[in-house]
Order: structure tokens, then C-alpha cells, then sequence
């Protein structure tokens, strides 16, 4: 059986602050929509979900992704507009594709495409599966 593989998104991110409330949409809520208006016509939109997180403690690098999957590798892109344009979009659904396909998650540089090149804040290994 496959393992659910998981985009998370910031929707925290890129938010305007005032009296210590967050005022209006945010950087991460924009990209999410974008995200979720492609997602539901991407081919892996049932294997592939999308999860909005309140924060992933990356403000200085927002708008901040996730992939993750047990058995993988998790990667965390920041530094990413929350208007990023159609293409881009398709880009970073592009890189989860990648992400979905390899075994163990990998994403070399190389194989990223834009704007996922840039702005990697972690890849975090996997979690051992204990010995039976």
C-alpha cells in the first residue's frame, strides 16, 4: 500500500500584523489557493493532499512548502512568492510529482524545477522503520 504524501503550506506567512492580530489575507493563504486550484486537476490530486499548517516557524524565509511521506525524505522550500504565476505553480506540483515518484523522495538540485531551485531550508531524513 502506498503511503499518503503530503504537501504542507504556511498560511501563516507573509501576513501583515497589527495590534498583534493578523490583518487581512496572507502571503502563505494566497499561495495555498493557487495551489488548490491547480491541485484539483493535477494527476496525483487524490495520492497527493494538500495540508494548510498555522505556521512552520520560517517567517525570515516565507512563503514556506513541505513534502512529506513516511519512508521519505521531507523537504522544506521557503522563500517563495505568494504570487508566484501559473507556470511556477505548475512547477512546484512538478516537484511534488518528482517527489511522489523517487522511493526515498529525493529532489536533486538538477531535477527541480523553478522555483523550487532555490530556498531549500531543510532535508530532513526519514524516520527509521523498526526491525521486526
Amino acid at each position: 500500500m502506498e503511503s499518503q504524501h503530503m504537501m504542507f503550506i504556511c498560511t501563516t506567512c507573509a501576513s501583515v500584523w497589527q495590534g498583534g492580530k493578523r490583518v487581512g489575507v496572507s502571503g502563505g493563504e494566497k499561495l495555498l489557493q493557487q495551489l488548490q486550484e491547480l491541485h484539483s486537476h493535477w494527476e496525483l490530486h487524490s495520492e497527493f493532499a494538500i495540508q494548510p499548517v498555522e505556521c512552520m516557524s520560517a517567517c525570515h524565509r516565507s512563503c514556506v512548502i513541505s513534502f512529506a511521506a513516511n519512508g521519505k525524505f521531507t523537504y522544506l522550500f521557503g522563500d517563495l512568492s505568494p504570487d508566484l504565476s501559473p507556470s511556477e505553480i505548475a512547477g512546484v506540483l512538478e516537484c511534488a510529482s518528482k517527489y511522489y515518484a523517487h522511493p526515498q523522495g529525493l529532489l536533486p538540485w538538477a531535477e527541480r524545477p523553478e522555483p523550487l531551485k532555490k530556498g531549500i531550508l531543510a532535508k530532513i531524513p526519514p524516520i527509521p522503520v523498526p526491525m521486526a
